[in-house]
């Protein structure tokens, strides 16, 4: 049985789940943003600004954001823990591993947080 990473589910499926959803909005994200980009007539800082003025492309941003963050973690999890194994590594394998998940971790924080301060702060 495959463990799972976020601890929501009993079993890897759930997480599986949340990749892919998150891959879907993350695609949708990266068209919106490459449309708006090519599409608008007078691209600078007031159409930019414009755009992000509207409380849906924030909520849409937002929600890119945390599925990027989310995509993320899982993907690093899995990394993580097939390539910093005790067969591969010894046995500091598993105090690595732990100190790679805190840091991943850290760093995931404070992009959140970091993004909500950007986006809901102006």
């Amino acid at each position: 049985m495959v463990k799972a990473v976020t601890g929501f589910g009993r079993s890897g499926l759930y997480d599986w789940f949340i990749q892919r959803v998150s891959a879907v909005v993350l695609v949708a994200y990266t068209l919106f943003i490459v449309g708006f980009i090519f599409l608008s007539k007078d691209f600078g800082y007031a159409s930019w600004s414009a755009l992000f003025e509207q409380r849906w492309v924030r909520v849409f941003s937002l929600v890119a954001l945390i599925s990027t963050l989310a995509h993320a973690w899982i993907g690093l999890w899995s990394v993580v823990t097939d390539y910093l194994t005790n067969r591969m590594m010894g046995g500091k394998a598993t105090v690595l591993r732990i100190l790679v998940e805190v840091l991943l971790g850290a760093v995931a924080v404070f992009y959140a947080v970091w993004g909500f301060e950007i986006l809901w702060g102006v």
